[in-house]
């Protein structure tokens, strides 16, 4: 991981660029402590939540800040490596990777590639015929009912080590009530947490740790950095105080709307656009054997583009990720960078030292079962800095979220789209379904 740096002119040399998370550190009394890295990981914003002030944002999540794609899978190809080390050969080839929505979903699919282990996610959509096979509850969560619905029913139900994978844990719970979820169903003996940041207090440490011990269960961790984030007393009513002084943001440019092209991106018939419903070794090796075409398709719609955001849809981010990836190796690595689209409220500011410079809130578009309705994309937008801007975005959904909330109205994402960049590329990947429904 490299510190992040401002773009250089011509009499002077790159320096490094402000930490992501000093504006509210300066403003609220927010502060990292442990690992050196985490500034290197992380930075801050303020959640539009009155429950909770802050919002982690991760730098190499590829959620609410654009990166290199393969920052992003290899952030997850380390950690499962990682987990493989830790478990030797023999029970690393018997774990199963489950990953947690909406936030982990690719990071999760990275570790279980690292790992080579098949990977579930959690989801929010519920699937008509698809019973679900368990489910739990999330901290913090905007929407928290979690199904797990995987298409194998006996998915779980081995003895091997289970690996659950989160971006962050902040105090462990969303963890420990899975495993007491799935441990009252599929006993095992081991069970392993992988995160990007542990920013657990000893308190949440010894409860995890006396729950693993009633269990009769060993319980590993490891996280790429380990430290804290330290609270004011008031920092909630502080942050409400800021986020209701906060400025408006600029409206979007006026001017021609960017063209938009259409593509299914040569998807392989029947092959998973994610982990939803379980993702095999079979599944990732016919996915890497169709990357380079489906990069290639893309590459030709992109031709002369030098700035190219691949943006997901909410869980839909490892397929995504994985074509920007491809696409980057046509391209050209430093010439394309990936994000994806999110449920989460936050306050924008177009600072440096402020972690989602910018907001694109727009409608739900794949009629989603909670009702709920507001959706953003961050940091796509270019603000005012113009050197942020990209000339082309490839947006990537499935089936379900191609519909008309997407396209029609001025609030409508391909609408918003349309005016903060050259060129539009929207590829539709099928929404698959099991073939097996329960």
């Amino acid at each position: 991981m490299t510190a992040q740096h401002a773009e250089p002119t011509a009499d002077r040399a790159p320096v490094p660029a402000p930490w992501t998370g000093q504006w509210v550190t300066d403003r609220l009394g927010i502060r990292l402590t442990g690992s050196p890295e985490l500034p290197e990981l992380i930075g801050l914003a303020l959640r539009e939540n009155k429950k909770r002030a802050h919002l982690l944002v991760s730098h190499v999540l590829g959620k609410h800040i654009p990166q290199l794609p393969v920052v992003v899978h290899g952030a997850g190809l380390e950690l499962g490596r990682r987990v493989r080390e830790l478990l030797g050969a023999a029970d690393a080839d018997r774990a199963v990777v489950l990953g947690y929505a909406e936030t982990a979903t690719a990071l999760g699919h990275s570790v279980a590639d690292g790992l080579g282990a098949p990977y579930l996610h959690s989801t929010r959509r519920p699937v008509d015929g698809v019973s679900p096979v368990g489910g739990f509850e999330e901290e913090h969560s905007h929407a928290t009912s979690h199904l797990l619905l995987p298409e194998d029913p006996e998915f779980l139900a081995g003895d091997g080590p289970l690996v659950l994978v989160d971006d962050e844990f902040s105090t462990g719970t969303t963890v420990l009530n899975t495993i007491r979820a799935l441990h009252a169903d599929h006993p095992r003996p081991h069970y392993v947490v992988v995160a990007l940041v542990d920013l657990r207090t000893d308190a949440d440490r010894e409860r995890l740790a006396k729950a693993a011990a009633e269990l009769g269960a060993r319980v590993d961790l490891i996280a790429t950095a380990v430290g804290g984030v330290e609270l004011p007393a008031d920092v909630l009513a502080q942050a409400q105080e800021l986020i209701a002084a906060a400025e408006p943001a600029p409206a979007l440019p006026d001017g021609p709307l960017a063209p938009v092209a259409r593509t299914g991106a040569a998807w392989p018939d029947g092959l998973p656009d994610g982990g939803r419903h379980g993702f095999t070794a079979d599944h990732r090796a016919r996915l890497e054997a169709a990357l380079p075409e489906q990069a290639a398709e893309l590459a030709e719609l992109l031709s002369g583009r030098r700035r190219v955001l691949v943006l997901g849809f909410e869980e839909l981010m490892y397929a995504p990720l994985r074509l920007a990836g491809a696409l980057a190796e046509v391209l050209g690595e430093d010439r394309v960078r990936f994000s994806t689209t999110t449920r989460s409220p936050v306050l924008a500011v177009d600072h440096p030292g402020y972690a989602i410079r910018t907001r694109l809130a727009f409608p739900a578009h794949d009629d989603p079962a909670d009702g709920s309705t507001d959706r953003f994309a961050y940091n796509v937008a270019p603000g005012a800095d113009p050197a942020r801007r990209f000339d082309a975005v490839v947006l990537v959904v499935d089936a379900l979220g191609d519909t008309p909330s997407l396209h029609e109205g001025e609030q409508a994402l391909l609408q918003q789209l349309r005016r903060v960049t050259d060129q539009v590329v929207l590829a539709v990947l099928p929404s698959y379904r099991p073939r097996f429904p329960r």
